[in-house]
């Protein structure tokens, strides 16, 4: 029980130093411009993107859990139609 109890307060002491690391970077040195070699590409795409990393990252972490590979999943199909038609729209546009 005494492991357990220190596992978990170990993860979150990670959490928190990981969380702090992220946000000082970003204070310092500010967020870089993103080279953008499709136009179509943009704050949704990349929204969407971010939220399909978060998703896996929560799978991988607790991969025991029934429910998380079919949220998972359901999310990579997702966002891979959403680019697919956004990149497809955009080449109808031009």
């Amino acid at each position: 029980m005494q492991n357990l109890y220190n596992s978990e307060n170990i993860k979150k002491a990670w959490g928190s130093i990981t969380e702090n690391i992220k946000t000082s970077a970003k204070e310092s040195l500010g967020l870089c411009e993103l080279n953008q070699h499709k136009s179509w590409f943009d704050e949704d795409c990349l929204r969407h993107l971010d939220q399909r990393k978060r998703v896996k990252m929560q799978w991988l972490q607790d991969p025991n859990q029934s429910n998380t590979i079919y949220i998972y999943i359901y999310i990579y199909i997702y966002i891979y139609i959403y680019i697919y038609i956004k990149s497809r729209q955009c080449k109808t546009c031009s």
